[in-house]
């Protein structure tokens, strides 16, 4: 996957994978600790925090991919943030300093699995239709297992204040 470092906070932060197996009746729970932005003191290794962006992934959308650094500001303060556009169609930003979720929005409206991210908890209000379950087959989950945004690498513009980045529209059925 994809790391990235802050040299002022001394800290990495990188994305852990989805969980397995993929017929997700075989692991109940959130499956803690898969789909993870995870922020590490380098000194100690330890983990400053861990946000789980999708608990329970049962589309195999992973978490691996570009975690961008940037300054921002953030409600009249300039803070140090950490953007992740994420397979499973949405992008999240959180404080790369204490791991406290800033935002998460849609990359398009076609993501269909989820319908918010409630900002407040930083859980994913999904929408049930296009859930995996046994014996069942969900039609039209956006986005498909690769992602609408998988392991491409972006640039910012600080200038400008904005993120540029390649997505994929590729939708899927799903039956486990």
């Amino acid at each position: 996957g994809w790391y990235a470092y802050d040299p002022k906070l001394d800290m990495v932060y990188y994305g852990s994978g989805n969980p397995a197996p993929w017929n997700e009746t075989m692991r109940p729970g959130d499956n803690k600790w898969t789909m993870t932005i995870w922020g590490r003191d380098l000194k100690t290794g330890k983990a400053r925090f861990g946000y789980q962006k999708t608990p329970h992934d049962e589309w195999d959308y992973a978490g691996v991919n570009y975690m961008g650094l940037s300054e921002q500001e953030v409600d009249g303060k300039m803070t140090p943030l950490l953007t992740h556009p994420d397979r499973n169609g949405l992008v999240y930003t959180l404080n790369r300093e204490t791991g406290s979720l800033v935002n998460a929005f849609k990359i398009d409206d076609t993501v269909n699995w989820v319908k918010k991210v409630d900002l407040k908890t930083g859980i994913p209000i999904r929408d049930p239709e296009y859930a995996t379950y046994m014996d069942h087959e969900s039609k039209g989950i956006c986005p498909s297992a690769m992602g609408y945004h998988n392991q491409g690498i972006e640039s910012y513009d600080p200038d400008k204040k904005l993120f540029f980045m390649g997505v994929n529209h590729i939708c899927m059925d799903w039956e486990p």
